[in-house]
């Protein structure tokens, strides 16, 4: 006789950097790394051989993403207009790695959230869109951390690594070769941040998030279940990071500009916001969900105009703030971690029966739905 499982968020769990970044800092920050630029290269400015930089503003970022603060785990360097990227000490191989310690605390707090200890966890994925190395994967170095005797591997799909996430966990449950999986997504995104480029110096900040998935036998009295789940990716350069062991950037000889985050932003929003709506509405009718009728929607959280015209897609009008919350102003673009934190955030309030939706889209281009009711 057969089993048959039903796969469950049990509970989630956040790691937020104590230190902040405001527009106002990182303008300030930015415009005067431009002013010595611009100074330093005066005389080749003059004879058209260099293009001067032009400043930033928090009216210019603000309009653009949506965007006030943004959370990182080393504010200092980032500022120093001499320095403008994170710089930590380098840890030796018997410490435990920064990805690690932010995602072992997140993983925590949604184990602690759900009742869990580490013998009731098979399996932990790290889903997240920059690995601090590629291996040991970070996911067993979480789980060795977490004392959980099971198995781990790390997962890339850029901001779309967490859903991704998800599904895979889910899939395990289904198929019955786990009954508990932690999908932890550590993001330390101003590590692959360009700061000296004015149009996205504004975008990404550092977090780590953590959701539970269990069987559902497993979860406690209040839990969400997962209606379903799907994926899609289309491949797109219109974001993309070039780094890596083949090609790493050479100073003195190479540009090193295309080994941190690139796009072309407008591109991105015109083809991914149909891509994105569109999957949703066919998979909410896949499932016979009413898509107007979904209580919430925790969007991935890169760009307010994206998310406010891929809500009134799903909706049928433009979405409240209740509907379609937002995370993105005092967070920042966090990759894979931005939807889960809104899910995170503001979940609390709903009731029974409520349905509603996580879903992230990014790089690939990929994009991940998965839809919940609260039980």
């Amino acid at each position: 006789m057969s089993m048959t499982y039903k796969p469950v968020i049990s509970a989630t769990g956040l790691f937020t950097p104590q230190e902040s970044i405001t527009n106002e800092e990182l303008v300030a920050s930015f415009n005067e790394f431009v002013s010595r630029h611009n100074a330093r290269f005066a005389d080749e400015i003059a004879a058209g051989e260099v293009e001067a930089l032009q400043p930033s503003s928090t009216e210019f970022i603000e309009k653009a993403s949506g965007i006030k603060a943004r959370h990182v785990m080393a504010k200092e360097p980032v500022l120093d207009p001499d320095v403008m990227s994170p710089k930590w000490p380098e840890r030796s191989n018997d410490e435990l790695s920064l990805m690690a310690e932010i995602g072992v605390a997140a993983a925590k707090r949604a184990m602690e959230s759900a009742g869990r200890d580490a013998k009731d966890i098979d399996a932990v994925l790290c889903a997240a869109s920059n690995m601090e190395r590629p291996y040991p994967a970070m996911a067993i170095e979480i789980q060795q951390a977490l004392g959980i005797d099971g198995f781990g591997f790390d997962m890339n799909v850029a901001c779309s690594s967490a859903t991704f996430g998800i599904q895979t966990a889910a899939d395990y449950i289904r198929a019955g070769n786990a009954r508990s999986v932690l999908v932890v997504s550590p993001e330390i995104t101003s590590g692959h941040l360009n700061w000296r480029d004015r149009d996205s110096h504004f975008i990404f900040g550092d977090v780590a998030t953590a959701v539970l998935v269990e069987d559902a036998s497993l979860a406690p009295e209040r839990h969400w279940e997962i209606l379903g789940t799907r994926l899609k990716t289309v491949f797109s350069n219109n974001i993309r990071n070039n780094f890596g062991f083949l090609n790493r950037a050479h100073p003195e000889t190479a540009d090193a500009a295309d080994k941190l985050f690139v796009q072309e932003g407008r591109k991105v929003f015109k083809e991914v916001v149909p891509m994105v709506a569109t999957m949703i509405l066919e998979e909410a009718e896949r499932l016979s969900i009413d898509s107007q009728g979904l209580r919430r929607l925790w969007l991935h959280q890169a760009n307010s105009g994206m998310n406010r015209l891929i809500a009134q897609r799903v909706l049928g009008h433009e979405a409240s703030d209740d509907e379609s919350p937002t995370v993105l102003d005092t967070y920042g673009n966090t990759s894979s971690a931005g939807s889960i934190i809104a899910f995170h955030k503001h979940n609390g309030d709903l009731k029974a029966g409520d349905t509603g939706l996580i879903c992230s889209f990014g790089a690939g281009y990929s994009a991940g739905t998965v839809f919940v009711r609260k039980v």
